[in-house]
């Protein structure tokens, strides 16, 4: 059976949790597939012969809250997701919080050949789907022999 208990019984496994915790937040690395492996939204970014398929996993968000921008070759995705913690004035003790909230950003490197001009973004079950059409003259083409 598995539980969690609502206080910490060893105080250096908690030490070692919040270091990690620092590092992580310390930890960048951008490259082809965003900040950081383990952002927060969760994305996932894949080509086809004709564009690049954004996808980016954030439940629970207000689609006018989130910004989707492209500029010199670079997708940013941005937003802020509210927190569900009971107001201070509760006198609520929050005792596990894993939910992220708080102001996000991540950001995507594109290929040279998009075209940015034909995007499309839809927000749906909780996925914003980003879809960059390429420019036509990088699609593969037959080439008629004489």
């Amino acid at each position: 059976m598995f539980y969690r208990t609502l206080l910490p019984a060893d105080v250096l496994a908690q030490l070692e949790r919040m270091q990690r915790a620092a590092q992580h937040n310390l930890d960048f690395t951008p490259s082809i597939r965003g900040a950081s492996r383990s952002g927060y939204p969760a994305m996932n970014v894949g080509l086809t012969p004709r564009s690049v398929e954004v996808f980016a996993f954030a439940p629970g968000l207000d689609p006018a809250s989130i910004d989707v921008q492209i500029e010199k070759g670079v997708l940013t995705v941005a937003g802020e997701r509210a927190s569900l913690a009971p107001p201070k004035e509760a006198q609520a003790t929050l005792h596990i919080d894993e939910r992220f909230s708080g102001r996000f950003r991540r950001v995507v490197s594109l290929p040279d050949d998009i075209d940015p001009n034909a995007v499309n973004a839809r927000y749906r079950d909780g996925v914003l789907h980003v879809s960059v059409s390429r420019r036509e003259t990088s699609q593969p083409r037959r080439i008629d022999i004489q």
